[in-house]
């Protein structure tokens, strides 16, 4: 399949791979999931976890177009897990949950086409 070149979406200006490195993209399994309804966009609150060397960690995802709440528990995802947490209302984010949008701009989760160790680092 090709895919045109979006004006709107460029390439990122290039970067070392030091740079790569320092981002920190594990897999998780999702533990628990639960409606976020104060969120100012639709989201559930995720709890994954990423073994242990990281552990539990907690997650707002904006991923209730495709996804069921009941679904997720199971479910493998990727996710940053060395930036700073963030405070999204009342709710602190540890990580960053990934996800690529489809044509109309919702969210499908990043995960690995087969399971893979909680707390697997992408290279």
């Amino acid at each position: 399949m090709h895919v045109a070149h979006d004006p709107a979406n460029p390439a990122a200006d290039a970067i070392a791979f030091d740079d790569f490195l320092r981002v920190d993209i594990r897999i998780g399994t999702i533990v628990e999931a639960e409606p976020f309804p104060e969120a100012r966009k639709p989201a559930f609150k995720l709890k994954i976890d990423f073994g242990p060397a990281i552990g539990v960690r907690k997650s707002s995802a904006q991923i209730v177009d495709h996804y069921a709440i009941d679904d997720l528990p199971g479910r493998q995802v990727a996710a940053v897990v060395n930036f700073p947490p963030r405070q999204i209302g009342k709710y602190m984010s540890e990580v960053l949950t990934l996800g690529f949008a489809d044509e109309a701009g919702a969210v499908i989760l990043f995960a690995p086409d087969r399971a893979v160790p909680n707390g697997s680092r992408l290279f």
